[in-house]
């Protein structure tokens, strides 16, 4: 597994591929990778984060609404929101593009 957390600041901006599709069940998200078949699950938050990455955003914008929408201390939500983008990025998920490569 590709550890991702030293690349991903929080300017880094995070975007969905085009080689999935999701649907939302109920509050939460299910995505198929086109690639590899795979399907992959996101609770309540997860699918939040989702949402909010179809349309490029950076790590800073995601924790920002995030904070807003949930009572989540910050060093749990920062923790949390780079676990679930490397997570993302690793399952090809997700592209990460870091300022340098922009």
């Amino acid at each position: 597994m590709t550890h991702l957390n030293s690349t991903i600041s929080e300017s880094s901006l995070v975007v969905a591929t085009k080689e999935q599709v999701s649907s939302e069940l109920a509050e939460e998200i299910v995505i198929l990778n086109l690639k590899s078949g795979t399907y992959y699950g996101l609770n309540p938050v997860g699918a939040r984060v989702w949402t909010l990455i179809q349309e490029p955003k950076t790590v800073d914008e995601i924790r920002s609404s995030i904070l807003e929408e949930y009572e989540i201390d910050v060093d749990t939500c920062d923790r949390d929101i780079k676990a679930l983008l490397e997570e993302l990025a690793t399952s090809g998920l997700i592209e990460i593009r870091n300022e340098a490569t922009v």
